[in-house]
């Protein structure tokens, strides 16, 4: 971060502050208070997030780089200097993962009985198991692709291992070659001393293949398996040498909307280009030979700042699949089942429930079941008449796609505003687009130059009164499996305005217009970032009048520089400021004549923090609001996203106590120093133990307990049998 003698910049850079974020998921997977499958499990994740930090914000640096290498972003640094930074940033990240894996994770797991077999020294049984799952799973699937120096190199997967095998080259009967010449010519890798071949292990083939032994589980690793019989795949041929490797492409190819006249087809050209775009990345086993490496990173224009040489398997995301293995229960944490919400009554129908008063869920703790029970039972209500939805995100098997393609096919007035522009759910969102007009319903695909993120539903329902409309409105995703492992609030509504609003900015999305003045609710990109800011001066104001003043924001990222600045403004007046940023965040805090009164935390947890969550005192009149929108420019400028409050006083005091609950947290929170890096908080003697989740995972245990006890008004006793 570039600073001015003591005094350090007004923002840190966005790059390098997410990495610090994967640093600190990697720490979970060093502590040895996680269960060690749970610690596996994190490992896993920050392969993943390394991954896609690599295909898009690498790739985007990258192409940024081309166009003005001499740009600067708002912490002072060059293209050049932040991807000379992130480069050497994560290759330590890398030697931290696998320093993690080979001496700590691997070892234990193998104590506690999960091997990882070495073929050559592993039992007989086990070999033999090994040789058979060859012959016959895995020989007959695989193809081996000769490459040659005069003909193009073939279009690799991003992301899929290969094995790259040098062979001695054959010598040709017709040519005479002195020792001299062939010398010289085998240095080269395209000369007669060798040729290089690529087998791509593709995705069609489990990765860890268990074989039998004594006691626990055992696995290997089809590259392992591929390189132990790596000969039959060349018969006739010497093998010199055979590596895994894997490439990772630049994902960030945008699409031109105004040079695509169908947005499908223009995505699924985007889909294609990725499959051709930039390596971005090149990873190695650290015993590839020196030949090997020459010609991979030759071919594949790759720097020597993009090759990552790895001791240890490639794609930590196998473990994922390791984690999942049956048994060595003492190896994870204690289930935490969601509970059900004393206020829903599961013997109702979810508008009873919402009729008697809004509702507020907070999963994954309460579960995401009415959200699917509101959907499903609109889509076979006969006083239903209509339903609008954006989807942005769903799960592979949606039940929810489904119940809007069954209400449709009942004659319901169904629209839904698919995202096709969702990065990696490009294709599943194609596919349930398809799926959803033929079924019927009137399907949106977004705005043209925007992304549509907002997350809503509503409800149109004729009942004896009058038209009332239903809403749920989210901070996550209508994806019922990570609602169950992502911290997220829905509100569940019928009230009125609340209604007039929601319509008034569907329609404009769906008409393409702007949308008339809304009484509570604020969208992006036309009025949510007035909003904010003219909130946040507001409790400046206040506080430079000397009333009382306070901010607290959850989100997932702080990246704008003007709410930024707001916010240094605020805490220059007095303005205490409390924000809990689950990953990137730009804004320097504990900085005196800056941001004195600005304290930042992140929480790393068994659930990912998702939610956005905002509150301002408002001078007394607390104000509370949930957002789709985190405060970053792409979602405050070229998003389309929701702000909305947070009505009734007693959901309002629930969701204040919960974001205050982050801020005890002294076990899997970590507080932003002024310097960028993060502090873990730990306990004290006056400061015990405390742990946010699980503090409001116990909340709604016994909250339930509370509910299922209060609804014992009678008790029926067991009669004696009446004697015939």
């Amino acid at each position: 971060m570039p600073a001015s003698d003591s005094i350090p910049s007004r923002f840190f850079n966005r790059e390098l502050s997410w990495l610090e974020f994967n640093q600190r998921v990697l720490e979970h997977a060093e502590s040895v208070e996680q269960p060690l499958l749970e610690r596996a499990k994190f490992l896993a994740i920050t392969g993943s997030n390394l991954d896609e930090f690599f295909m898009v914000r690498v790739g985007g640096l990258k192409m940024q780089y081309q166009r003005n290498p001499m740009v600067r972003d708002p912490a002072g640094l060059t293209i050049g200097e932040q991807l000379h930074a992130v480069s050497e940033r994560c290759h330590q990240l890398q030697r931290d993962q696998y320093r993690i894996l080979n001496e700590l994770l691997q070892p234990l797991l193998a104590e506690s009985g999960i091997r990882r077999l070495k073929l050559d020294t592993a039992g007989q049984r086990a070999r033999a198991a090994a040789d058979q799952w060859f012959q016959n799973e895995v020989l007959a699937v695989l193809s081996p692709q000769a490459l040659y120096h005069d003909t193009p190199f073939p279009l690799l997967q991003g992301l899929q291992l290969h094995v790259c095998v040098r062979l001695e080259q054959v010598p040709d009967p017709g040519v005479v070659v002195t020792t001299e010449a062939s010398s010289a010519e085998a240095s080269k890798p395209d000369g007669p001393g060798w040729q290089f071949s690529v087998i791509p292990l593709g995705r069609v083939i489990n990765r860890m293949i268990s074989l039998p032994i004594e006691r626990g589980y055992g696995f290997v690793l089809l590259e392992d398996l591929v390189k132990q019989h790596i000969d039959e795949f060349f018969p006739g041929r010497k093998v010199l040498d055979c590596t895994t490797f894997r490439i990772t492409r630049n994902a960030d190819v945008q699409l031109r909307e105004d040079a695509a006249p169908d947005l499908m087809v223009g995505m699924e050209e985007v889909l294609e280009s990725r499959r051709q775009s930039r390596c971005v990345r090149l990873e190695l086993s650290s015993d590839a030979s020196e030949e090997t490496v020459a010609y991979l990173t030759e071919t594949l224009e790759v720097t020597a700042q993009d090759l990552f040489r790895v001791d240890g398997p490639l794609d930590l995301t196998y473990l994922f699949q390791l984690v999942s293995i049956e048994g060595f229960r003492s190896l994870r944490s204690e289930p935490w089942p969601p509970q059900g919400n004393p206020s829903i009554e599961p013997s109702e129908s979810m508008f009873s429930n919402i009729s008697r008063g809004d509702c507020l869920l907070i999963h994954p703790y309460e579960r995401f079941d009415p959200v699917l029970r509101l959907i499903e039972e609109a889509a076979s209500d006969p006083d239903v008449l209509a339903i609008k939805q954006v989807l942005y995100r769903t799960s592979r098997d949606s039940p929810i796609v489904e119940a809007l393609k069954r209400a449709a096919e009942r004659g319901k007035y169904v629209t839904a505003i698919v995202e096709l522009k969702a990065r990696f759910d490009e294709a599943r969102n194609i596919e349930w687009a398809r799926e959803m007009e033929q079924a019927g319903v009137q399907v949106i695909y977004g705005v043209r130059g925007l992304k549509t993120h907002a997350k809503v539903c509503i409800i149109v329902r004729r009942e004896p009164h009058g038209i009332v409309r239903y809403m749920h409105f989210g901070t996550g995703n209508y994806n019922e499996v990570t609602a169950g492992i992502y911290s997220d609030v829905s509100l569940l509504t019928s009230n009125e305005a609340l209604g007039e609003d929601a319509t008034k900015f569907f329609n404009s999305v769906t008409g393409a217009s702007q949308p008339n003045a809304m009484q509570h609710l604020a969208a992006a990109p036309t009025t949510l970032r007035s909003r904010l800011l003219g909130l946040i001066e507001a409790e400046t104001q206040r506080r430079a009048e000397g009333q009382e003043a306070e901010i607290i924001a959850k989100l997932n990222a702080l990246v704008d520089t003007d709410i930024i600045n707001a916010l240094y403004e605020a805490s220059r007046a007095g303005v205490r400021v409390r924000l809990n940023i689950r990953g990137v965040c730009c804004l320097v805090p504990g900085v005196k004549g800056l941001s004195k009164t600005i304290e930042v935390v992140s929480i790393v947890d068994r659930f990912l923090e998702h939610a956005r969550v905002i509150y301002f005192k408002h001078g007394g009149d607390e104000q509370l609001f949930i957002s789709s929108a985190d405060w970053m420019p792409r979602n405050l400028d070229r998003r389309i996203e929701l702000l909305v409050p947070v009505l009734r006083p007693e959901l309002r005091k629930r969701m204040l106590s919960t974001l205050r609950t982050y801020f005890k947290d002294n076990t899997n929170a970590w507080k932003l120093l002024p310097t960028g890096m993060y502090e873990r908080l730990t306990p004290t003697d006056k400061k015990p133990a405390m742990r946010a989740q699980a503090i409001l995972y116990n909340q709604a245990v016994a909250a339930t307990r509370r509910a299922e006890q209060s609804g014992r008004t009678t008790f029926e006793t067991h009669q004696p049998r009446q004697a015939d």
